[in-house]
């Protein structure tokens, strides 16, 4: 599933497509599901003739603000993908919604898993409001006092999107590599530097992702692509996620693989020892 930085390259890619200004013309719905709120035909008739005002992004949600007060929300799930076609492109197989714009270009989403949604409110709210802070913002204070209300293992809290939005499976193998911090050890039981240095960690994986554009595993159609077409570089550059077996970068002990939380975890047993809580 697409995190925080692919879904903000996907929106710069949006804004230097230049949507930012262009009309909905109309809307084709054809996969009835994506569409979360409301309806398909009352979302293909509201969405009708408003101007897409701004492009940004909210945890792992695309958000664009649209004239006469709505907003319209994506989110990619596992395999969605947006990008924008020349004029009277013809709906591909997977296309589930297709939005034509006034200079006849279209904007297409589509989603070979049909996990992906769509939503247009009057409230992004109702949809985001339970939302954590975005982690590239949120300050050390704040960090180590929630990592501190919570008696959780740190895998599965920074994969709560109410904890902090736009953290997934790899980035948070990433940043707990880098913090030196096992995925099982105790929330609570962090020192002040220690929580100090997993906001680093967290801030330095998404930054680099960004920089890298994404993450791309394979070439399928499932996997994450820009708009554009390019896909993510950042895999190349991965000291944890996916390496099971391969030397860690920093002291050459084999990554190993394991599960918390029924997600699938990589870490170095060496620099990240496991807490004695979980033995």
């Amino acid at each position: 599933m697409p995190e925080l930085p692919e879904v903000e390259t996907v929106v710069r890619d949006l804004r230097a497509a230049r949507l930012v200004g262009r009309r909905i013309v109309k809307a084709r719905v054809f996969w009835r599901k994506t569409i979360a709120d409301p309806a398909p035909t009352g979302f293909a008739r509201e969405i009708r003739g408003r101007t897409i005002q701004r492009l940004a992004r909210r945890g792992k949600f695309i958000v664009a603000e649209l004239s006469g007060a709505r907003t319209l929300l994506v989110h990619l799930r596992m395999s969605g993908h947006l990008d924008v076609q020349p004029a009277k492109t013809r709906p591909r197989r997977h296309d589930r919604v297709v939005w034509t714009l006034d200079d006849g270009r279209q904007l297409h989403f589509a989603d070979t898993r049909k996990f992906g949604r769509v939503w247009l409110v009057r409230n992004p709210a109702h949809v985001l409001g339970e939302l954590g802070p975005e982690p590239l913002e949120i300050s050390s204070a704040a960090l180590a006092a929630g990592l501190a209300a919570r008696a959780r293992q740190l895998k599965p809290l920074l994969l709560d999107q109410t904890f902090l939005a736009g953290v997934g499976n790899i980035y948070s193998d990433e940043a707990l590599w880098a913090a030196r911090l096992h995925p099982q050890r105790r929330s609570d039981r962090l020192t002040a530097a220690q929580a100090a240095d997993l906001r680093r960690a967290i801030q330095a994986a998404l930054r680099k992702g960004i920089r890298n554009l994404g993450t791309t595993f394979g070439n399928g159609q499932t996997h994450f692509v820009l708009p554009r077409g390019e896909r993510g570089r950042n895999q190349e550059q991965l000291n944890a996620y996916g390496q099971t077996g391969r030397p860690c970068p920093r002291c050459g002990t084999p990554i190993r693989r394991i599960l918390v939380g029924q997600r699938s975890t990589h870490l170095c047993p060496r620099c990240q020892r496991q807490p004695k809580e979980s033995r």
